[in-house]
């Protein structure tokens, strides 16, 4: 594998034929996660694109690896979930090149923003977050009665990799107090293929744009239990609810849009006997724990809550839904409100 950067790419992309060597261009890296290298390629009067290479050894403090294969996983998931999003929610494979585990795809316009970034900046849009519940909804939902879509990828190795070890089995090294809680919640999952499953929808894989919301990063999909997406999504919700805990009704409104968003795509179990209500509300609630907890003691760890008493207070908080479930969304919120958070 010939590895690329922002200063070698443009002439491996001329010599493979993909760049015309008359066309000036821009390559600029984009900050997305921490497991590939992602540069936009901006050519001159040509449409711009987003070049993806997969590394093996993921850019983090702790030692972190995953297959280099993964690449394709994503690259296959793309061109699945694009037809069952609305046009333009996921950006279409181009060119693809296995022997350098590289592909590139469609980049959204230029002048966006990563939803991330607007909510550590305190722009806590409530709308955003109940389109993307209506996107996660249809993606589970329309899967969930599709397993022609599902089959290729029921390999659960790169999950494994990317999220069982580094979130859900350093909070078991963690904290043996919620071990018998935590391995019921991983048997379970483990035992579920009801739908795909993205594995990364998270707010740094949201870009806002003028022509609506674009979503990225779709290497951790796989054929398993919905009720992660839902609980690794709204951990990034109710942490960046910490973070603004002077606004914290703003804040948590996030969290019952999406909600909102999610729910009114389920039909009631028409999908999926998981796919109603109550049942994957009570599903989620230990997958939040677990994520939330991972992002304090786990390989992945969050930088924007840095004082030991915000870290120590979203334990006992995660501590508490893990080994005394409130049961419904409206229980997790006062639980948080009422938490010392500092």
């Amino acid at each position: 594998m010939i590895p690329l950067d922002p200063q070698t790419a443009l002439d491996w992309l001329r010599s493979a034929g993909w760049l015309s060597p008359d066309v000036p261009a821009v390559v600029l890296p984009l900050a997305w996660g921490v497991s590939n290298v992602v540069l936009r390629v901006e050519p001159h009067g040509q449409p711009h694109f987003v070049l993806k290479q997969s590394r093996e050894q993921l850019r983090t403090k702790d030692p972190w690896f995953s297959r280099l294969d993964r690449i394709w996983r994503e690259a296959d998931a793309l061109r699945t979930l694009q037809p069952l999003l609305p046009s333009g929610r996921i950006p279409r494979v181009l060119r693809e090149d296995r022997d350098n585990y590289l592909f590139t795809m469609e980049a959204a316009p230029a002048r966006h923003t990563v939803w991330k970034q607007a909510l550590l900046g305190g722009q806590l849009e409530a709308s955003v977050a109940r389109v993307l519940g209506e996107d996660l909804a249809r993606l589970h939902t329309q899967t969930a009665i599709r397993p022609d879509l599902c089959t290729p990828f029921a390999d659960r190795q790169v999950f494994i990799e990317l999220r069982v070890d580094p979130f859900y089995r350093r909070v078991l090294q963690a904290a043996p107090e919620v071990q018998r809680p935590l391995n019921q919640m991983l048997e379970q999952m483990f035992a579920s293929q009801i739908c795909l499953v993205h594995g990364d929808f998270s707010p740094k894989n949201v870009l806002l744009t003028d022509q609506g919301v674009v979503l990225v990063d779709f290497e951790t999909v796989h054929w398993g239990d919905p009720a992660f997406d839902l609980g690794f999504f709204l951990s990034h919700l109710l942490l960046k609810t910490v973070l603004h805990r002077d606004r914290f009704e703003q804040a948590a409104e996030l969290s019952r849009q999406f909600w909102h968003g999610y729910l009114a795509g389920l039909d009631d179990g028409r999908f999926h006997p998981v796919l109603t209500p109550a049942t994957i509300v009570n599903r989620t609630i230990p997958h939040l724990a677990g994520c939330m907890w991972a992002r304090i003691d786990g390989t992945s760890k969050i930088d924007y809550l840095p004082e030991p008493a915000q870290q120590q207070a979203v334990r006992e908080f995660c501590r508490d839904l893990f080994l005394d479930s409130p049961g419904d969304w409206g229980g997790v919120l006062n639980r948080l409100k009422v938490g010392k958070f500092g």
